[in-house]
């Protein structure tokens, strides 16, 4: 890891970062809303924001002064796996200049037919020194994330695929356990509702977490709350 991914890493340690993203058929899609959405977060202390899209992405820079973790969903047809998915994907994030690229490092098959082992040795030559997030399902996949050579491995898939579907989260047990296995650095994310909760998984040592739906999704939070004035009926 270079001098700027050093940097990067200790501007996030212990610390929030903020997810900032809405599908296009979210009432909040907008890079103009996602801008002022990162401008919240920044100003209410978060340390760095993960976005969707280059379009995202570029008004966000225009809003903060923050580490941008950069993503792009798009999905293709015949595979599971839509979190930069692809090379194309990647290169895009990489021309923006985003701090980081998250992408999918599950076992499932990529859209051109790959594995996460055939893909990432590619993707790393090709693009030099980026620092690479592993978004990971399980523990296994998250260790050999590790072993192919991310500089991170994050948690955010766990309860979000066939084979986790249905596990509680945050998923606090998978946390702890990549904590005291790999040598990389352990990123949260993925259904954290409190600060309670945020505040056990930075506890069980994790090095910074990602919270996204419970600050920034509006229309998820008002569910939450309809449903609870339904059980009350």
């Amino acid at each position: 890891m270079g001098h700027k991914g050093a940097q990067l890493f200790d501007a996030i340690n212990g610390k929030l970062i903020v997810s900032c993203q809405a599908l296009p058929e979210e009432p909040l899609h907008s890079p103009f809303i996602m801008g002022r959405m990162a401008r919240a977060a920044a100003l209410g202390g978060a340390a760095g924001i993960r976005a969707n899209s280059v379009e995202d992405i570029r008004e966000i820079k225009q809003e903060v002064v923050l580490p941008i973790i950069g993503i792009i969903k798009q999905v293709y047809d015949g595979s599971d796996v839509f979190i930069t998915p692809t090379a194309k994907e990647v290169e895009a994030l990489f021309r923006e200049g985003v701090d980081m690229i998250a992408i999918d490092a599950t076992d499932r098959i990529r859209p051109d037919g790959t594995t996460i082992e055939q893909a990432f040795p590619a993707l790393r030559r090709a693009f030099g020194d980026k620092l690479f997030m592993a978004d990971c399902a399980t523990f296994e996949e998250a260790v050999r994330a590790a072993e192919l050579g991310f500089d991170c491995v994050a948690t955010t898939l766990s309860g979000y695929t066939a084979g986790t579907r249905g596990r509680a989260l945050p998923d606090l047990d998978m946390a702890e356990r990549l904590v005291k296995t790999v040598r990389v650095p352990v990123i949260a994310e993925g259904g954290i509702s409190t600060p309670e909760e945020l505040k056990a998984l930075f506890d069980a040592g994790v090095h910074s977490a990602v919270v996204g739906s419970a600050i920034t999704r509006p229309l998820e939070l008002t569910r939450r709350f309809v449903r609870a004035t339904r059980a009350f009926d």
